[in-house]
Parts: structure tokens; sequence; C-alpha cells
């Protein structure tokens, strides 16, 4: 079997008493950087073998992991921090499980575009999640692809691209767009800034971004 478990993305609180469970029960976890894993296991007690999976050795051992599992050991993939396969390693290991018919049970728990939409202001009934966008190429077209989307728009970005993003949007949105941009969600220095595009660029070009970064931006009426 394979867990898909979900870690904190900031506060190590904001972790299931069932992921705590499947993490002290399973053969082993396969985590997208060990250190930092380690310390989350560490906090809680658990002492269980860790296996490095993360975008630069996915391919070379996914097969490896479903041996294990196809023998019998039961694995719980988690992330850095978050839920596996949103904008982290997972869906290649998930997919492969599913081809060779073992059981993938997936835990609800932390994700930042969830907390992050929903404090934003915006409308929640209905959105798209966008993740990271290319960082060079298609970028652009990718933006004005959306310039007609109605429904809110959730972006992943880094400090330091987001007030291009920022600025790519007002281009392509227009400058009165209301957007939010939430940092360090549940983090000690959580910050959500609301406004319009031209307003958050003109506050982060004066205050330089720091941390994780999740951009909510409304849709076209």
């Amino acid at each position: 079997m394979l867990y898909v478990v979900p870690t904190p993305i900031g506060n190590l609180e904001d972790i299931t008493l069932r992921a705590i469970r499947i993490l002290k029960e399973v053969d082993a976890v396969v985590a997208e950087d060990t250190r930092t894993s380690g310390i989350l296991l560490k906090h809680y007690s658990i002492s269980k073998p860790l296996i490095s999976f993360h975008k630069f050795n996915e391919h070379k051992i996914v097969t490896s992991l479903i041996d294990k599992m196809l023998q019998g050991e039961t694995l719980a993939l988690i992330s850095d921090a978050g839920t596996p396969g949103i904008s982290d390693p997972g869906f290649l290991l998930v997919r492969e499980a599913i081809s060779n018919d073992i059981q993938v049970v997936t835990l609800p728990g932390a994700t930042a575009m969830i907390p992050a939409v929903v404090s934003s202001g915006l409308p929640c009934d209905k959105f798209v999640f966008e993740g990271f966008l290319p960082q060079k190429k298609g970028r652009n077209k990718l933006v004005e692809m959306l310039k007609s989307e109605q429904r809110t728009m959730i972006f992943y970005e880094s400090p330091n691209r987001l007030v291009k993003s920022l600025e790519l949007f007002k281009e392509a949105f227009g400058e009165d767009r209301k957007a939010a941009v939430c940092r360090e969600i549940s983090k000690l220095h959580e910050e959500i800034k609301r406004g319009t595009l031209s307003e958050l660029i003109e506050y982060f070009s004066e205050n330089a971004p720091r941390g994780e970064i999740v951009i909510v931006v409304g849709g076209a009426k």
C-alpha cells in the first residue's frame, strides 16, 4: 500500500492525528528532502527509514519503490510541506502504484492554496489552481490564456519573482484587478496583503518579500 501523507506547511501542529499514526506504522517514509522530513519525524518521535524521492531522482528510483510495495511493504509519501503531488513530487509514484494495482490512500491535510483563497476575500466558491508559472518559456502565453478566466485564480511564486509576476498580471488583467498575496501561511511571520494589482506591486516593490508565497487573483467580470 502507498499512503500519501500531507505534512505541515509551517506550524508543526498542523498535522492530523491519523497522519502521525500512519507515519509510525508504515515500513518506510518516502520523502522529498530527508533532512527536512527528519526534523518533523523527530518532533513526533517517529523513527522510520527515510528514502529520498525528489524531481531529480524520481524516474530512477520509482521502479524500486514499486517493487518494495509489490513485495508487501507499505510506504508513506511526504513532501517538504503540504500535500505531495501539488506542485511537489508525487504524481509519478502515485500513477505507477495505480498501474501496478497497488492501493493508494491519500490523507486530507495541509495545503497552502486553501487558506490563501479563503483569506483573500475573493470568491472561493469556484477557483482554478495554476501552481507555479513557467519561469521563462510559456509564461506570457499562459497568463494571456487566463485573461477571460472568470474563476478566482491561485498561483504559487517565489519571493524574487513576485513583483515580476504581479506586473505580468497587471498587463494582462488590468491594474484595478483585485488580488491578494499570502506569505508564510501558518508561520510566525504570516502576512496577507490585499488590494489591486497596482497597489500590491507598489507595496512589494518597497517591501522585499520573503518566504513561501501564494498569489490569489480575482477572475474576469
